[in-house]
């Protein structure tokens, strides 16, 4: 039998103001700080987000239908007529970032 519990030790960074929000709750519930980090550890409910990963696809998509309007535009201009196939293809890009808006939008709590 072992005599000592096995542990794992891992070092954690904070921001000043951030080691100074943990001291402030551990104080509220009167245990140390390395106690108040274990716990919120091990109970409370992790969240990832994501947002800046889909915002930047979505970001993308628009200039790209952005660009796509603008040379429409020019060509609708300049012969005054517009090809089908353009604008199929724009309608199509406009309801895929349709489509990524409202699934975005529809997974926000």
């Amino acid at each position: 039998m072992r005599k000592y519990k096995q542990v794992k030790r891992k070092e954690i960074v904070f921001e000043l103001d951030e080691w100074e929000l943990i001291e402030q709750w551990a104080s509220k519930f009167k245990i140390s700080t390395t106690e108040y980090i274990k716990q919120a550890t091990l109970t409370d409910k992790i969240t990832i987000d994501k947002s800046g990963e889909s915002n930047a696809v979505m970001i993308g998509a628009l200039k790209k239908i952005g660009g796509n309007i603008n040379q429409l535009a020019k060509k609708a201009n300049e012969i005054n007529s517009i090809y089908a196939a353009d604008y199929e293809k724009m309608r199509k890009e406009y309801e895929t970032l349709c489509r990524m808006l409202n699934v975005k939008l529809s997974t926000q709590v």
